[in-house]
């Protein structure tokens, strides 16, 4: 079964090779690793037997559909946002013509855009944003490499940020306001290194090529206002999804779907009073809603759903144990980790590590031989903070290492080996760096707080 998982996970790599896709390949080893687990379950292991599995199985999709419908409803309102000029509000605000404080402008402005869009979304609305001020293709790869850093790094430290968050914060392996705490600041130091140096190779004034104004997504239909009181309103409703959760104690994907039905019911209501504008050209919900990427959401099914099949045939704790046993440190599992991200795709590495480390209970710490290294792991522990900011991070030293690397590089045709020489080390200081800050903080802070 893991020859079949590596095999996979190849494939899934190379998919920008092969044209072959990764949603494809994980379905296909979804299915399988299942169904040689159903068939050959007693030779693994004579406790699992065929009606065990089928109730793993039943639960491991429970879990799985659980984040998948949290990603459609998010990524629905993300693309109402969107297809109404909301973002448009954003970037129209950018008036500044100096490239060394675009740069830094655009690097915050996507830090803090993707803790609450998705790393994918932020990239394509900030280069696309970038493509309309400048014309040097060189100096739209740096700017378009810097976005990449930033995304993925404003990703890590919210709840809502990215796929992987969403997985540990849904999952209860971390809280909302202890993971935000603890990696805003690695976050945002694995942001400013690399734009601090990137910056130096930038001198001048920009020429615009067309001004904000010239291009517009914004439907002639919708006005201003309109645009702001969507996004205003959307924003607001994914900020409102953790505290929902909170307050109501309902899983995330409630809440999400919550805040989707009332921003559904807004612009429904919006659209009534146009008579005026043809039904065929409205942008309702119903109809941005056949948009949403749905290879992408198979593609999470279906790795999920390979993940678990590993974990319950018993191979993630035994990979887990080895882990221990070699390192014994969760500071290196997970730097190791973050790196084997920018190869491998991040959300299989996060789903497995939370296959290999169950999160442990206070009779499972104390009869433990090593109870202060279990410790780490117990839910909200520092383990689940330093992987959700190393696999979240760690996927910007490749450019293919990431959703957001990869959405860049096929808009703006950026060659891998120009990023790999220009970018990826200045990718790993940071990521580096920010693991630093988050150890200094969980040494010599926590423990006064």
């Amino acid at each position: 079964m893991i020859v079949l998982f590596i095999v996979g996970y190849f494939l899934i790599a190379v998919e920008h090779r092969t044209n072959v896709s990764k949603s494809s390949v994980a379905l296909v080893l979804c299915c399988i690793l299942w169904g040689l687990l159903s068939i050959f379950s007693s030779r693994i292991d004579p406790a699992l037997t065929h009606d065990v599995v089928s109730t793993d199985l039943l639960a491991a999709l429970g879990s799985t559909c659980e984040i998948i419908i949290f990603l459609i409803g998010a990524m629905t309102i993300v693309d109402i946002i969107d297809t109404h000029g909301g973002f448009e509000v954003i970037t129209r605000q950018i008036k500044t013509r100096r490239k060394t404080r675009l740069m830094w402008l655009i690097a915050f402005l996507t830090f803090f855009m993707s803790s609450v869009l998705d790393n994918m979304t932020t990239t394509i609305i900030m280069v696309m944003l970038m493509r309309r001020m400048l014309s040097n293709y060189k100096e739209r790869w740096l700017f378009a490499s810097i976005i990449i850093i930033a995304a993925n790094c404003g990703g890590a430290w919210s709840p809502i940020g990215d796929v992987t968050t969403i997985m540990l914060w849904m999952k209860g392996n971390v809280g909302t306001a202890k993971l935000m705490s603890s990696l805003i600041l690695p976050s945002l130091v694995s942001v400013v290194i690399p734009t601090a140096v990137a910056t130096r190779f930038l001198k001048g004034m920009i020429a615009r090529q067309q001004t904000n104004e010239e291009i517009s997504i914004r439907p002639s239909y919708i006005t201003g206002g309109e645009s702001r009181t969507i996004l205003i309103l959307g924003v607001l409703l994914l900020i409102m999804v953790p505290v929902f959760k909170s307050v109501a104690g309902l899983p995330p994907y409630m809440s999400v779907m919550f805040a989707l039905g009332i921003l559904w019911f807004y612009t429904d209501m919006m659209y009534r009073r146009k008579r005026n504008v043809e039904e065929s050209v409205k942008q309702k919900v119903s109809k941005v809603i056949k948009h949403i990427d749905m290879p992408t959401i198979l593609f999470f099914l279906g790795i999920l759903m390979a993940v678990s099949a590993l974990e319950c045939a018993g191979i993630l704790g035994a990979m887990a144990e080895g882990l221990n046993k070699g390192m014994h440190n969760i500071y290196a599992i997970n730097t190791v980790i973050g790196l084997l991200s920018s190869v491998i795709d991040n959300v299989p590495l996060v789903a497995a590590s939370m296959g290999m480390y169950p999160i442990p209970d206070a009779a499972a710490i104390a009869a433990s031989a090593d109870p202060e290294f279990l410790s780490h792991f117990v839910a909200d522990g520092d383990f689940w903070h330093l992987l959700a900011y190393c696999a979240g991070t760690g996927g910007s030293i490749l450019i293919i290492g990431s959703a957001a690397g990869v959405v860049a590089m096929g808009l703006e045709n950026i060659n891998f080996m120009w990023y790999f020489k220009n970018i990826s080390f200045l990718a790993l200081i940071g990521y580096l760096a920010g693991i630093g800050i988050f150890i200094l903080q969980d040494l010599f802070i926590a423990p006064l707080l």
